[in-house]
């Protein structure tokens, strides 16, 4: 008998059945099964029916006899595609996850196990192409409607029904769609049809007689109209549901529930209209189309132009040119802050052609947006991290704004890095990857320069603006003339001065809260997170000191725990506390907050961008998500109160991720034909990453930190792994941690043993060394490019699959490959 075999991935995270399964396909499964469905299987010693998911279907397969057979299928359609299947495989391979964690991101938002596919008839009519049992099950739908396919499957028992459903989809009889069971429905609303197009008016006006004159100007106006949405033809005609419902009786109209798609784009874009590129930005966007036209290997490219070069409308440019050949794009933007100004673009540009995906929308929008890419309603995406996976069938172009930000590398399995999976999907399906940045990392600019992108350079503003100028402030020659003001002299009166001319200004804080932290000044105690040990941030809306890790919230002690003394006070500075103070000095401005507190409310982001926009208001204090893609006309003033708050941390990129923000926060001032102005408050003005920002000099810049990071061992010249093994036991945490060193030195072979500690370090209790009650351990690899996959080999052994026997019941062990921060 001929039959295929289905490698399968059951949905059970135990490590001990992570690995594909192989059953029997067989009969007239043989035909309806693929890649990418899910189907049910007997699983285990009690063959308990389980979903899994088909990951790759074989001719031929190894001790045969002693395997099981596919029982059923439970889509019609594959939900992921053969290049996300091989995407999420690599995924998995590299970042050392499991493969239930690696096939997470490319499924439908939410549960796969919750997803069910839905029949229902769409031709009401029996065509005489049909046979016996197709009939049977066109019957069986009229009287059920809209039904799961498996209840039809149990209610009919007809054998071959895949095929025979398969048959009836494809003579457009009956649609099959996939929905969520249990918590999304799709949202519907009532609309009206004209049931016979080819009758008169007056043929209507007979059917209707002439008593009725009010179902006369209703369907005067569905003469009219054909189709249309009941709330249309209330509010045009002034009419109930019941009325309407009378017409229905007398043939002429049907009324039906419509699926309305959740919409995430809640106002109305205007056009944005397409402008002209300037010489270099044509250079660049024929060099793109070249080697696209030309199918080049070459098809990976870095876009490294200033602030306000006009990097976005050569994106749009690309993505127009896509939509010529029939291609599908995806553009990404860091973080849901930068969303909405993209999404006006590229909306008010190709309207609803457009979908979005964040982790800002509902459950229910993600999963229309979702739908919608899937069944080929849309052919452009834009959104965070994960809209890297939107399935689009024809994939033309992966664009990945301000691609130096921290937040395209995952933090949770498997933690990967956007740019590295977007290569590898554009690999796969014969796509391009463009990256933009004014200040790239220096990763990417390293392999631009060594040939693995493409570099293309932006060096002037659109219209010839002009960069804004940097002052640089030395806050501590202003405490020695007696300023003890967050605000320097220089800031304040060019806040003042910037308020009398009618502009505004954007104050930026690397901090949110009122205050860093409460602390006795009488023993020093400082009031932290018992679940933690980290300080907590004092909170003044709420009068509560929060924990920024865990979110435990309590209310601030007016006595010392410790000593008891009343000199509890409040050190540093927050962007709650800028807020006051600004208010304090400028009580005639308008000023707004924009941090983590002030837009945890659904659209409160759009709100606060769309005020600063039109004008409403003077003043804008944020933390990072003000610092870039912002683009305010009427902006000449940026203020950065503390350059030094990212400088300080213990991590190598420390000095990178000041030089970047300093960058892009300068680079929202003068972005109209007013020229901006930065003032840069620090109390390290001589530190090298402070001088290159103060003189927009990426290059110095990236020459100076190159050169140390070749010196100390640190990536690009060389491959970081970080292991973070953590639990609630100290000792226990720290035991395991040492076994795992042990066990890494005693199976290396690739550096030698008196160098050793120049490649692993460690292991010692992380930076933060509690986070919710569980003790973290760190352990740093670092490897040469050569060696990694031997490394990556030795870690799967130790800390995957446990081979030396380790006793990690109630520790926990992370892998992070290239990791973001060292924290």
């Amino acid at each position: 008998m001929n039959v295929k075999y289905a490698q399968i991935i059951v949905n059970n995270k135990s490590s001990q059945v992570d690995r594909p399964y192989t059953y029997i396909v067989e009969g007239e499964l043989q035909d309806i099964v693929k890649e990418g469905m899910r189907v049910i299987i007997p699983f285990g010693r009690g063959n308990k029916l389980i979903k899994g998911i088909v990951i790759k279907i074989l001719d031929n397969a190894p001790y045969k006899s002693r395997l099981k057979k596919v029982v059923d299928v439970l889509d019609d359609k594959p939900l992921i595609s053969k290049e996300l299947i091989e995407l999420s495989i690599w995924m998995k391979e590299y970042y050392l996850s499991s493969y239930l964690d690696a096939f997470q991101p490319v499924l439908p938002p939410g549960d796969f196990k919750e997803i069910n596919t839905f029949i229902e008839l769409v031709d009401k009519k029996i065509d005489n192409n049909v046979d016996e049992e197709e009939a049977k099950i066109i019957s069986y739908l009229r009287n059920k409607g809209k039904i799961l396919l498996e209840d039809c499957k149990k209610d009919l028992r007809i054998n071959n029904i895949n095929k025979l459903l398969n048959d009836l989809e494809s003579k457009d009889i009956i649609e099959t769609t996939i929905d969520v069971k249990t918590t999304v429905e799709k949202r519907t609303e009532k609309w009206v049809k004209i049931l016979d197009t080819n009758l008169s008016l007056l043929d209507i006006y007979d059917n209707i007689g002439t008593r009725a004159t009010k179902q006369r100007e209703i369907m005067e106006y569905i003469f009219e109209t054909k189709d249309v949405s009941f709330k249309d033809l209330s509010r045009k005609v002034n009419t109930t549901l019941s009325t309407v419902r009378l017409i229905e009786k007398k043939g002429l109209i049907t009324v039906y529930d419509k699926e309305i798609s959740r919409d995430p784009i809640k106002k109305d874009i205007k056009y944005y209209k397409k402008h002209d590129l300037s010489l270099s930005q044509k250079k660049i966007f024929n060099k793109i189309i070249d080697s696209i036209e030309n199918k080049s290997d070459r098809n990976k490219f870095l876009i490294h132009g200033v602030t306000g070069s006009g990097k976005t409308e050569i994106y749009l440019q690309l993505v127009e040119e896509m939509l010529k050949v029939g291609r599908d794009s995806i553009i990404l933007v860091p973080e849901i802050s930068l969303t909405p100004q993209t999404i006006d673009r590229f909306v008010g540009r190709f309207g609803d052609l457009v979908a979005v995906l964040h982790s800002k929308l509902s459950y229910g929008e993600r999963f229309d947006e979702w739908r919608k890419i899937k069944e080929g309603r849309v052919k452009i995406v834009v959104g965070a991290r994960s809209a890297v996976f939107a399935p689009f069938k024809n994939l033309g172009i992966i664009i990945i704004d301000e691609e130096h930000e921290a937040t395209y590398k995952s933090s949770q399995n498997p933690k990967y890095n956007t740019i590295e999976v977007a290569e590898r999907r554009v690999d796969l399906e014969n796509g391009t990857l463009i990256l933009g940045s004014a200040t790239p990392s220096l990763e990417t600019y390293y392999e631009s320069l060594n040939g693995r992108f493409t570099l293309l350079e932006l060096e002037e503003r659109i219209n010839n603006y002009k960069l804004p100028k940097v002052v640089v402030i030395d806050m501590r020659d202003e405490l020695n003339k007696g300023n003890k003001s967050i605000f320097s002299t220089e800031l304040y009166d060019s806040i003042d001065e910037n308020l009398k001319k009618g502009q505004q200004t954007i104050l930026f804080l690397n901090r949110r809260g009122f205050s860093t932290f409460v602390s006795c000044r009488s023993c020093g105690y400082v009031v932290k997170c018992n679940d933690c040990d980290i300080s907590m941030t004092y909170h003044r809306n709420i009068n509560k000191l929060r924990c920024h890790y865990c979110g435990l919230s309590i209310n601030p002690p007016n006595i010392c725990p410790v000593c008891k003394s009343e000199y509890i006070r409040y050190f540093g500075i927050g962007t709650e506390k800028v807020e006051e103070i600004a208010k304090e000095l400028f009580p005639q401005a308008r000023i707004a907050r924009m941090d983590m507190d002030t837009t945890s409310k659904k659209g409160s982001h759009e709100r606060i961008l769309e005020n600063m926009k039109d004008g409403n208001i003077d003043i804008l204090i944020g933390t990072q998500m003000i610092s870039k893609g912002l683009d305010f006309k009427n902006v000449t003033l940026v203020g950065i109160i503390a350059a030094d708050t990212t400088l300080n941390l213990p991590d190598f990129r420390a000095p990178e991720k000041a030089f970047q923000l300093v960058t892009q926060v300068a680079g929202r001032a003068g972005r109209g034909e007013e020229s901006g102005r930065v003032i840069l408050q620090t109390y390290e003005p001589e530190h090298y990453s402070i001088e290159f920002s103060k003189d927009h000099d990426y290059k110095e810049f990236y020459n100076t930190e190159i050169s140390l990071r070749k010196a100390f061992l640190y990536p690009p010249f060389l491959e970081l792994v970080s292991l973070l093994i953590w639990g609630e036991d100290n000792n226990k945490v720290a035991t395991i941690a040492k076994e795992v060193y042990n066990l890494i030195i005693e199976n290396i072979d690739w550096v030698e043993k008196d160098n050793i500690n120049n490649y692993i370090i460690g292991p010692y209790p992380a930076p933060l060394e509690r986070i919710k009650n569980n003790y973290r351990w760190q352990i740093l690899l670092k490897s040469k490019k050569e060696n990694i996959n031997s490394l990556k080999y030795l870690l799967k052994k130790i800390c995957i699959e446990n081979e030396y026997k380790l006793k990690i019941d109630d520790v926990k062990i992370s892998i992070d490959i290239d990791p973001n921060s060292i924290l």
